[in-house]
């Protein structure tokens, strides 16, 4: 089928949108800082309840679970603690990206400004969550030492990878959500359920390295869960662990695809955004 020109009008369109608003970086950035500013604001610590908050919540699971499982707690409470850090990141690109368009309807209708300004400033505000929380992590290396080397290095590279997919599903999810409001909710409820299914509390290896064959063969089927490779390519290098790379070609092959997805989309609503917030 030949691609006729208000087609070709449509993709340059929402490829501008993206490139502009990439552009526009000093713009987002400040906001995306401003965000979490607001959200703490006249609290002594500020963002470092964000810190606390994570500790605290890591370390009573550590605990609980790793009485549950007979894991060493040295074992146990850094894989939930990376886990925790990880999917507050992934998570948290999904559920408040339902709400990116939205929150911002007064801006996207009084400022000329690219959409994609909003899907960037909340990946960046997700990014600085990301970074207080990695605070936790460092005083954990203290208590519990890893035996990392130069492997964990790749946990740069995998958080980039795990960055460019929050902006697609952000874009995507906010699309969706500012369309039809009914959205919102059953995302969060689906989150909620993707929690227990994806080895953040409990630890994958001890399941399929079971004696039981029957719970092994029900744990590989935990491989077809698409958050269980988002978790681990940064968590085996924080934790000194080899790296897998299954975990990173299916990332990049659903970044690839969800991008491609996600254009689709800007190119054929991008302009009634406006009028569905």
């Amino acid at each position: 089928m030949a691609v006729t020109g208000s087609d070709s009008r449509a993709w340059a369109l929402a490829r501008r949108d993206l490139v502009d608003g990439w552009r526009q970086r000093e713009l987002w950035a400040h906001l995306g800082w401003q965000d979490i500013r607001q959200r703490y604001r006249r609290s002594v610590l500020g963002p470092i309840w964000i810190t606390i908050s994570m500790a605290v919540t890591a370390i009573a699971l550590g605990i609980l679970y790793a009485g549950l499982f007979g894991n060493p707690l040295e074992e146990q409470l850094p894989y939930i603690l990376v886990g925790f850090i990880v999917w507050a990141f992934v998570s948290g690109c999904i559920l408040e990206g339902t709400d990116v368009f939205i929150a911002n309807e007064g801006l996207i209708k009084h400022l000329p400004a690219p959409l994609s300004v909003h899907v960037y400033r909340l990946v960046w505000r997700q990014i600085l969550l990301f970074a207080h929380n990695l605070i936790v992590y460092v005083v954990m290396l203290f208590v519990f030492p890893q035996d990392l080397g130069l492997s964990s290095l790749l946990a740069v590279p995998a958080f980039v990878l795990l960055a460019i997919n929050g902006g697609w599903v952000t874009l995507l999810s906010g699309m969706a959500a500012s369309r039809f409001r009914d959205i919102t909710p059953i995302i969060g409820s689906l989150v909620q359920l993707l929690f227990f299914l994806t080895p953040i509390v409990w630890i994958y290896e001890d399941l399929l390295n079971s004696a039981n064959e029957d719970i092994a063969e029900r744990a590989r089927i935990m491989e077809f869960n698409p958050l269980l490779h988002f978790i681990e390519i940064i968590r085996r290098p924080l934790l000194g662990e080899d790296t897998m790379w299954t975990n990173w070609i299916v990332v990049a092959a659903i970044a690839v695809v969800g991008w491609a997805v996600a254009l689709l989309a800007l190119r054929k609503y991008r302009p009634r955004v406006s009028y569905w917030v």
